[in-house]
């Protein structure tokens, strides 16, 4: 008796860059006098709606407050866009569709009013 393996199916998984501006709630872990953050993420799903539910599920049950969502697009979309991409980036998009997973690649907190259109430039 021989078993068939299973062949895996191609993964329509991809992964998208999405920037998450956050605002406060207790035990978020944002800095004391922190008013809200950004979080730059890599995000996996078939679509990018999928990754935007996904990350938004996450970060609601990490105790953050979601409150906007950008999306950049997969690596190809952003390479097409002309973004400069570091190896250290790719790996961690690579990360994110080998696990299936939601990584949080930076977060920085917002103070005395500050937004996204005070400390993040474009994505690039």
């Amino acid at each position: 008796m021989s078993e068939k393996k299973k062949q895996k199916k191609p993964s329509r998984q991809q992964v998208y860059t999405l920037l998450v501006q956050v605002g406060r709630k207790d035990g978020d872990g944002l800095p004391e006098g922190a008013t809200g953050g950004a979080l730059m993420i890599y995000a996996s799903g078939v679509d990018e709606a999928e990754a935007v539910r996904e990350t938004v599920a996450i970060l609601k049950q990490a105790d953050l407050a979601p409150l906007d969502v950008t999306g950049y697009g997969t690596l190809d979309e952003r390479l097409e866009q002309g973004h400069d991409i570091s190896g250290e980036e790719r790996e961690l998009m690579a990360r994110a569709l080998e696990e299936n997973s939601v990584i949080v690649a930076q977060m920085t907190p917002f103070f005395d009013g500050e937004d996204l259109n005070d400390v993040a430039g474009p994505v690039q």
